[in-house]
């Protein structure tokens, strides 16, 4: 039988992860994006709904069943906000805004049951002159299918907050205000 302590004083406020900060950011690292994402029919066919792209390539199974592909296709901008998304626990997580996405070419069809992987090098940084508490960074965002053949590949330049500004702490991570949850006072 597992016994839970009442003991309050062996209580921490623990921090988690904060995410990188500008200072965090070296020419060459490369980030392996954690959890692959497998696309499904109803993510393709939603979003390609939402934005209205019209290409029957992507939701008609008769029409793209008679093309070169045989099949529909996963919408490319479905796999860039796919790859974005994953890259953002280590790239933007403290970004104040994204400032460009450059040179992006799909390099392989996505098909409905296909797992994306992502993995961000950073290419470039350098202070921000105009704003003293962030800085730029650019990587390249690379994106490959289960079977390790890349699918797409992009340069994204953003605003990444620096340290001192952010002030990280247990008590008030990255996306919570101030004063939610348990506070350092409620575990002392």
């Amino acid at each position: 039988m597992t016994e839970r302590s009442t003991d309050t004083s062996e209580r921490r406020l623990v921090s988690g992860w904060h995410g990188r900060f500008f200072e965090d950011f070296r020419v060459g690292d490369v980030y392996k994006h954690p959890f692959g994402r497998t696309v499904t029919e109803t993510d393709d066919v939603w979003l390609t709904n939402v934005t209205m792209n019209l290409n029957p390539m992507h939701f008609n199974e008769a029409y793209a069943s008679q093309t070169e592909f045989g099949e529909r296709l996963v919408n490319g901008t479905v796999v860039i906000a796919l790859a974005v998304g994953m890259s953002v626990i280590d790239v933007t997580m403290n970004a104040t805004a994204n400032l460009g996405y450059d040179k992006v070419k799909h390099h392989a069809p996505v098909y409905h049951g296909d797992t994306i992987f992502a993995e961000s090098e950073v290419l470039e940084t350098r202070p921000s002159e105009s704003r003293n508490h962030v800085g730029l960074v650019t990587t390249e965002l690379r994106a490959y299918n289960q079977d390790g053949d890349p699918v797409l590949s992009l340069e994204r330049t953003a605003m990444v907050l620096k340290r001192e500004s952010a002030q990280p702490s247990a008590a008030t991570p990255p996306g919570w205000l101030e004063g939610i949850g348990t506070q350092p006072e409620d575990v002392n």
